[in-house]
């Protein structure tokens, strides 16, 4: 027990390490994009220093794995070169005892990154999405999802323009059972219009079987009422923008991601992406222990026998290797092409079982 908490102490401090210096290269990478591309806009330094904060958790939480890989060569090297892992040897410790604490501390880490990490990332990423896109085009556009339909807010030149809708085809450029509400800068509604549909176009939303009523005060809305066969009003919406904000899982928390998949669901949104996006979360602990096993496979052996630089690079293009399959499943289970269970789970367990394999071959000489 005394030993394995040693190699776990040993292998936390080695991922603290990593994580540390990666973050700020992250950061300071991240501080010069923010600056090119909205210091021309009027952006003050702390408001770009605020987009740096919010945006790096979203890019140290994709490249975790990479952490962990890199923290368990830097750990596995460490112990070969003070000779640690041949004395653990010496004394009955078999390679997959040394793996223990490991293992243990990533499963630890992986457990609290999907489950305390995932909901920070995802309010910090939805966050840095509304200030950006309030800097591009000085005030956001904003979409939410509920078991009674959707609602949109686009900015017109008037004032502000909210729709709700019951349902949308999958690829949200047709709206079904919509109504469109006209605010004038003041607050105050002085337009209503009720269509069976509205399909998004260039620029504009083109209404069918449309009916109007004008709200200005004094007005009998009713009795002004007009009725359209097909009605155009200007967006300045996209399909491309509605499919992004609505298709953008890592802005979710998982603890609320069942209940809006099944928003999507009703709403008649596509939830592929969401499906495949949720249990790769859940299944990313294991994924993190296949990154442990991928380096100790090539990196738990003496610095005598040589070839440690050439054994690190291949842990480390392996492990590359596995996080990229492992991203190309997600994007066959997003479109489709894959079940979600499997792509999801599939390199996970396949990383393991590839891991193992050098791993009891070493064990067993």
């Amino acid at each position: 027990m005394i030993l394995h908490l040693y190699f776990a102490r040993r292998f936390a401090n080695w991922f603290g390490i990593v994580f540390v210096g990666l973050f700020a290269l992250i950061a300071l990478v991240d501080l010069v994009d923010q600056t090119r591309r909205f210091a021309d806009r009027g952006v003050s330094a702390g408001g770009i220093f605020e987009l740096v904060i919010l945006n790096t958790p979203e890019t140290v939480n994709q490249i975790l794995p990479l952490i962990v890989l890199i923290a368990t060569v830097a750990f596995f090297t460490s112990l070969a070169r003070s000779s640690e892992l041949v004395a653990t040897r010496a004394v009955g410790r078999s390679a997959l005892g040394a793996l223990v604490a490991p293992v243990g501390v990533v499963l630890v880490l992986g457990t609290l990154a999907t489950t305390m990490l995932n909901p920070i990332v995802a309010g910090t990423s939805k966050k840095y999405s509304e200030l950006a896109q309030g800097y591009r085009t000085g005030g956001a556009s904003t979409f939410s999802i509920s078991t009674e339909g959707l609602w949109l807010r686009q900015s017109t030149e008037e004032g502000q323009m909210v729709i709700g809708a019951l349902r949308s085809n999958p690829d949200a450029s047709v709206l079904y059972d919509v109504t469109f509400l006209e605010y004038e800068e003041t607050g105050t509604p002085f337009r209503r219009i009720r269509a069976d549909s509205a399909e998004l176009q260039a620029g504009e939303w083109l209404l069918r079987n449309a009916k109007e009523w004008p709200l200005a005060r004094g007005t009998n809305a009713e009795g002004n009422a007009t009725l359209h066969d097909r009605l155009a009003i200007p967006s300045t919406l996209t399909v491309e923008h509605i499919r992004e904000s609505f298709g953008r899982p890592n802005t979710i928390s998982i603890w609320d991601l069942p209940d809006f998949i099944r928003q999507l669901d009703q709403a008649g949104f596509s939830s592929l992406q969401h499906r495949v996006w949720f249990q790769s979360e859940i299944a990313r602990p294991l994924f993190l222990v296949a990154m442990v096993l991928v380096a100790s496979a090539f990196t738990m052996r003496h610095t005598r026998f040589g070839g440690t630089g050439l054994s690190v690079l291949a842990a480390v293009l392996l492990g590359f290797a596995l996080y990229f399959v492992r991203s190309f499943a997600m994007i066959l289970g997003e479109n489709g092409q894959l079940p979600v269970y499997l792509a999801a789970w599939a390199p996970p367990v396949a990383s393991v079982l590839l891991a193992f394999g050098p791993l009891l071959h070493a064990e067993d000489g």
